[in-house]
């Protein structure tokens, strides 16, 4: 066998929850191991490693990505109330995205891995959708509040010179909730920067989106800066690059969204960018086939599923039933993380390897050798449905025939 291919820099690897996680190992030990010297500093993202370092450990890991610039990421649990007796687990912890993304800051992009036997429940998009998600604030980094007696909620702020301003947010009569939220200019900015640049690199329309009408602050802030943005700074860009930006309302978006063709990138807040990455996901064919990035203005990246820890399948294999489940979007986790790196340390024999394995995987649906999520959509006539395992071996097999 050639020499294994060398890493300068070590990936931040973040080790998740569940199928995921059985899947992570799988991937490392069949695909990547066995080519690359594969050099990362691991942190154990899994719900009880988590609970056990009071959440610290996700707060390391994105500290670990700033210092080294590129993170890959299993998917993870988010606990509910479930997931807490479930785990027995100290507390409901937050999303662990959520705390990568709040010390990042940053844009995700999530864009459909397409092909050609599967064909989108859209039928009229024939052209990827890329959603651009703000990857900080709103209801990722709220404060809540059980209201259990009557009395008035409001919303206070106290400048740093000591001027105080106040406004009730609702008077109680009974038992409620609150939250408060907050996003700011500065994320914003490198938020619509962040979605101008990755238009222009792809050469395609970007489309924004918010509820300005109605949230006559918050939501436009939003869509002052962005139109601010692009006039001072992309509008002759755009122009050259025979290339448009569009606001819209975020229903009027969506509806335009379904009739379109697709091959646009679709910026979304917060909140409305989580929902709707899922929503075009499962249009396109799977959540399993979603690429996701997370792009920050200080010029790190973090690699990710777009999809959950797969609990169900975790179960069948927990009873040592075998599972098909799909590992295209951990895979692509894994080779946007290395290419990445390949790109900042100029490894030109990494870059190349992240190529042949994603085309060998796309080979590998194209032969009609699928996992039962795909075969259920693929219009191959002739179809092999495989389990996990011999799945991630059908894509080394083909992997082998171009190294």
């Amino acid at each position: 066998m050639a020499e294994k291919i060398k890493m300068n820099t070590p990936l931040v690897e973040m080790d998740g929850d569940e199928m995921t996680r059985i899947i992570w190992k799988m991937i490392k030990d069949t695909l990547l191991e066995p080519y690359i010297d594969l050099k990362t500093e691991y942190y154990d993202l899994g719900i009880e490693k988590r609970d056990e370092t009071d959440d610290l450990i996700t707060v390391d890991a994105a500290l670990a990505i700033k210092k080294y610039g590129v993170g890959v990421k299993c998917a993870t649990i988010t606990p509910n109330a479930e997931r807490v007796k479930e785990y027995n687990l100290k507390k409901m912890w937050k999303s662990p995205n959520g705390t990568i993304r709040a010390v990042l800051d940053g844009t995700v992009f999530r864009t459909p891995i397409i092909i050609d036997s599967i064909k989108p429940f859209v039928k009229n998009w024939t052209k990827p959708i890329t959603v651009a998600r703000h990857a900080y604030g709103d209801v990722y980094k709220d404060v809540e509040y059980r209201v259990d007696k009557p009395g008035k909620v409001e919303l206070v702020f106290t400048s740093d010179d000591g001027e105080e301003t106040r406004l009730t947010v609702h008077e109680f009569n009974g038992p409620g909730v609150v939250l408060g939220m907050h996003n700011l200019d500065a994320s914003i900015i490198s938020f619509a920067r962040s979605c101008f640049n990755y238009s222009l690199d792809l050469k395609q329309d970007l489309w924004f989106a918010s509820k300005d009408t109605i949230s006559k602050v918050y939501d436009h802030r939003f869509k002052d800066i962005f139109d601010e943005i692009y006039n001072t700074e992309y509008s002759e860009k755009f122009k050259a690059a025979g290339i448009n930006y569009f606001y819209t309302l975020i229903d009027d978006a969506i509806a335009r969204v379904i009739k379109s063709e697709g091959g646009f990138v679709w910026a979304c807040k917060n909140y409305d960018g989580d929902v709707m990455s899922d929503m075009v996901a499962t249009a396109f064919g799977s959540l399993a086939m979603m690429t996701s990035v997370l792009v920050s203005p200080e010029g790190y990246y973090e690699f990710e599923a777009a999809h959950g820890t797969v609990q169900r399948h975790y179960y069948q294999h927990q009873k040592g039933q075998a599972t098909s489940t799909n590992s295209m979007a951990t895979l692509y986790a894994w080779t946007g993380a290395l290419r990445k790196r390949g790109e900042l340390d100029g490894i030109g024999g990494l870059i190349d390897f992240t190529n042949k394995l994603e085309m060998a995987a796309v080979k590998t649906l194209k032969e009609g050798v699928l996992t039962k999520d795909l075969a259920e959509l693929s219009n191959i006539p002739h179809k092999k449905v495989v389990y996990t395992e011999e799945f991630l071996k059908e894509i080394k097999k083909r992997l082998e025939q171009v190294l």
